[in-house]
């Protein structure tokens, strides 16, 4: 419509001056919609395809969307495993630092589990002294059992020695007791390295696997019981918090509220652009945004990234093929834009909706030495008509809280 006007103020305004006052025509009598039509038909057609031809270079160049907003994270309050609420540290929409508790569940049963493990780990240690005492218990038996085993070696050595100096002084029956009574001991010295070799065993290898295990349980009893403080992991707000002790939270029900981390919706903005600018829109296009939170005022922004895909494409693998007219209506392009200065988005509620329009902008083409003069012109000319989108903007800007307030029948 405003190019419309403009364009016309240069063929039926002077065209209605000039017949008025210069030669003195009166309007309704010499000057009707007919005389007018009838001289300025072909200036009027002419007006109104440039019009819509300068409408279409505007909005396909320099792009405009109003799906644009602040989106931010939050994080919901959820504890890792379930329980019943036995104390609230905070309050609804309160501030809380990293790290803060929260709130804290029933950990009797932890507790418990807890105190078994650390029983368990001090009933090791003290199987591991016992085996240690049977190490050196087993280590005196070798030394008994191979005194033993001499003493017999020695007197079954003296009878053989006499029995083949003079046969028939000492009976056989007698030295075959001694060789048996040798292999006995024999055998005894093996059982006590055997047992000794057991106890090692036990002090090197069993009992440190076992006290391991014992240790792990140990840490796990003491997570199971660290979970059920639940605490800020971010600095933020607390919102919509409103447990009460007695009250039953786990991860398959509804969280118990949210946090918003400090600074979200701040650093950026993202907007949605129709899918016939997917070709205009590129990395580094300087933009401006109008905010309805922050009404007069336009804030510089710059487009750090373009999604290249649209939402609207994805689907999840079914039981039915995919008819293409059921799909959901055509998505947009996501672009991500930062403010060119620091502190730009500084007023601005996080969430809020905004207008944005993004500039194309040719002058490295311009410039380049290869550009022929017709296409320097027609370059020129896009980039100029971007003035009329950003008059438009900060007219919007100016009739936002109009609109806002007044036509919308506040």
């Amino acid at each position: 419509m405003f190019e419309l006007m403009f364009c016309s103020l240069l063929t039926i305004l002077p065209d209605y001056l000039y017949r008025r006052y210069r030669q003195g025509k009166r309007f309704g009598k010499e000057i009707t919609f007919f005389s007018v039509w009838y001289e300025l038909r072909w200036g009027i057609t002419g007006c109104l395809m440039l019009t819509i031809s300068l409408i279409t270079m505007i909005f396909y160049f320099h792009p405009t969307t109003d799906a644009a907003t602040l989106y931010y994270r939050t994080v919901p309050i959820l504890p890792e495993g379930s329980g019943r609420v036995e104390d609230v540290k905070v309050t609804f929409s309160q501030s809380v630092k990293k790290g803060d508790v929260l709130f804290t569940l029933d950990s009797s049963k932890q507790k418990a589990a807890l105190e078994t493990a650390k029983r368990k780990s001090a009933e090791i240690d003290a199987t591991l002294i016992a085996a240690q005492s049977d190490v050196v218990k087993a280590e005196a038996q070798i030394q008994e059992a191979k005194a033993n085993y001499q003493q017999a070696k020695d007197e079954l050595d003296v009878k053989s020695e006499l029995q083949s100096r003079n046969p028939g002084i000492v009976p056989q029956r007698d030295i075959d007791k001694l060789k048996v009574l040798v292999d006995q001991r024999q055998a005894g010295i093996d059982a006590a390295a055997a047992a000794k070799q057991t106890a090692i065993l036990q002090v090197s290898t069993l009992l440190p696997a076992q006290k391991a295990s014992a240790e792990a349980a140990l840490d796990q009893a003491q997570v199971d019981l660290d979970k059920t403080t639940i605490r800020a992991g971010v600095d933020g707000r607390v919102e919509q918090f409103l447990l009460r002790p007695g009250d039953l939270v786990a991860q398959i029900m509804r969280p118990a509220g949210l946090l918003i981390p400090d600074g979200a919706g701040k650093s950026g903005l993202q907007a949605g652009f129709g899918q016939i600018e997917a070709g205009v829109l590129k990395e580094g296009m300087v933009a401006e945004a109008a905010c309805i939170s922050k009404p007069w005022v336009i804030i510089p922004m710059v487009i750090t990234s373009v999604q290249d895909y649209i939402a609207a494409g994805q689907f999840q693998v079914g039981q039915q093929l995919i008819e293409a007219q059921n799909g959901p209506k055509p998505g947009t392009i996501l672009a991500f834009l930062e403010p060119l200065y620091k502190n730009g988005l500084d007023g601005v509620t996080p969430g809020s909706s905004c207008i944005v329009n993004a500039y194309t902008s040719n002058h490295e083409e311009i410039s380049a030495a290869h550009t022929s003069t017709g296409r320097a012109i027609a370059l020129h000319v896009v980039d100029g008509v971007g003035l009329v989108h950003a008059l438009l903007l900060r007219i919007q800007a100016l009739l936002m809280p109009i609109k806002t307030l007044v036509l919308s029948g506040h």
